[in-house]
């Protein structure tokens, strides 16, 4: 269905003749998936290892390199007396050059080749979804979703394909698509119809793209497209189909051999032609043939002293060292000689979030009321440490650390943080870091929670996956949410009304997260 942003949700349902308590029926999706195949991107077809092996020699110098290490080795072969063996180090040392430049570079080329396969992590595994086989909402691999599918998301899930909102069971719904626009801040969706036809991926606010995430709140919606046919499916086939054009670097080094393989030519038919007169010398047993081999060998010893044979695989330790050092940064460098491209160019155009910056927020200052007095009322001001997601840092008081325990204020803002909140860490042991579940603002309050310990907690014996909500789960254990005002648009902020679970106390309180100049009144 084509431009369904610019339909209605009846015109939606009506396409794929789906309803949506019910979903598709069994053989409305074994049609959807004869038609579109599986919900899942398609490897990439890997070059060969003797494909790669040979493109390493695709370089004119390496090819000049490489007739003079064979031409040598012939000569060699034939020479005479004590020389013999020392006449084949010189051709040796070349091919070992030239075999240790290939290895790095299809050592490099490999590793690279997950440059486009590393999109599949964006693919959730399961999806949930509505079947007329199922009275109930259903769990799913992601891959056997077919157009016209009824999927259920909720906060914390991935989409598991571009899919038409038709109805948020939430008071807002918003969702993180940092990795498709780039946008930092999440955006908020709605199920009206958005009328402009060209409308950018940005605009589409009805829509739900494959690979994003729900950061707040919860919808049900209908599968548009699957697969390749997705807007990071579209991605995938533009990086695989990009053709791959020689680098200023192989330009130059191309011009270079050119150049070099001319000026060797005419030096070495003008060093043997000089010599014509030498061929018959009684030094060459006045053999006029033997004259000529021995002064075209010096024409080719000259040939090969003239070529610089440690010039491709100093380039080549180069650029890998540069590729290792991006690769760090999880730059995936898919060709070894573009990264001296990039020292080329005098524009960049990038966006921002998660490029430039890490695309993560953390806490560095927290304030307190200490005294009040009337109209006025002195702050405690304390700093935190650490800048990432991982629950790792203290808290200072006038730079000293403290134990945010020892102040009811702070263990009140703990309690605001943890419980009016809907984000969570979670620690990824493929990566080894800790990565957002929801909202980037919301995980960054989770995080705090965890640095201040308001409870001492003892954290030091668990792993890493227990330490991700170890301290929020404490402060949500001693209270129970009774019900939540949802963040939106007009009230601009959230409110969570709890009680505590303890039964001798009965007195609940309401929490709320707002902008202080907004709530304020300031």
């Amino acid at each position: 269905m084509e431009n369904a942003h610019t339909k209605t949700v009846e015109e939606v349902y009506s396409h794929f003749n789906v309803n949506e308590s019910t979903g598709l029926g069994l053989d409305q999706v074994k049609r959807q998936r004869e038609k579109w195949g599986p919900n899942e991107l398609p490897a990439e077809e890997g070059k060969s290892l003797w494909e790669l092996v040979a493109e390493q020699f695709g370089d004119l110098l390496v090819r000049i390199l490489l007739l003079a290490a064979c031409i040598s080795f012939v000569l060699a072969w034939f020479e005479e007396g004590e020389e013999t063996i020392t006449a084949f180090v010189e051709p040796f040392v070349i091919l070992l050059i030239l075999i240790a430049n290939a290895i790095v570079g299809v050592w490099q080329e490999r590793n690279a080749e997950n440059a486009i396969e590393a999109l599949k992590e964006y693919e959730p595994e399961m999806g949930k979804v509505y079947r007329q086989d199922r009275k109930s909402v259903q769990r799913i691999k992601s891959k056997d979703l077919v157009p016209g599918d009824i999927v259920e998301v909720a906060v914390g899930d991935k989409v598991p394909a571009d899919i038409r909102l038709t109805s948020i069971k939430s008071t807002t719904l918003r969702v993180d698509q940092s990795i498709l626009t780039g946008e930092s801040v999440s955006v908020i969706k709605h199920t009206d119809p958005v009328p402009d036809p060209r409308a950018v991926n940005q605009d589409k606010k009805n829509m739900l793209f494959c690979g994003t995430n729900i950061a707040a709140g919860k919808a049900v919606g209908v599968v548009m497209a699957t697969g390749v046919n997705t807007e990071i499916g579209k991605i995938r086939d533009e990086m695989a189909s990009t053709e791959q054009e020689r680098t200023p670097l192989q330009q130059k080094l191309d011009e270079f051999g050119e150049q070099l393989s001319k000026v060797i030519s005419l030096i070495c038919i003008a060093v043997w032609l000089i010599n014509i007169g030498h061929f018959s010398d009684p030094v060459h047993g006045g053999s006029w043939i033997r004259g000529a081999v021995y002064y075209f060998k010096i024409a080719v010893a000259l040939a090969v002293a003239a070529i610089p044979e440690g010039l491709p695989a100093v380039i080549t330790t180069c650029l890998a060292l540069g590729t290792r050092r991006m690769a760090k940064k999880n730059a995936i460098v898919r060709s070894l000689p573009s990264v001296e491209t990039l020292g080329c160019t005098s524009v960049i155009c990038s966006d921002k979030t998660g490029t430039l910056t890490t695309n993560q927020m953390s806490v560095c200052r927290m304030f307190v009321i200490d005294q009040a007095a009337g109209d006025s009322c002195s702050l405690k001001e304390f700093t935190i440490t650490g800048s990432t997601y991982a629950p790792e840092g203290q808290v200072y008081h006038d730079g000293k650390p403290v134990k945010s325990s020892q102040y009811d204020g702070l263990v009140e803002m703990a309690s605001i943080c943890a419980l009016c909140n809907d984000s969570s860490l979670d620690y990824n042991e493929i990566k080894g870091v800790y990565e957002k579940v929801g909202e980037a603002t919301e995980t960054a309050l989770t995080c705090l929670v965890e640095k201040m310990n308001v409870f001492d907690t003892d954290v030091k014996g668990l792993s890493k996956i227990e330490r991700a909500n170890a301290c929020n789960s404490v402060i949500k254990q001693l209270m129970k949410k009774e019900f939540t005002l949802e963040f939106s648009r007009d009230r601009k902020s959230m409110s969570v009304y709890c009680t505590p679970n303890k039964a001798h106390s009965s007195i609940g309180k309401m929490f709320v997260k707002h902008s202080s100049t907004v709530f304020l009144g300031l």
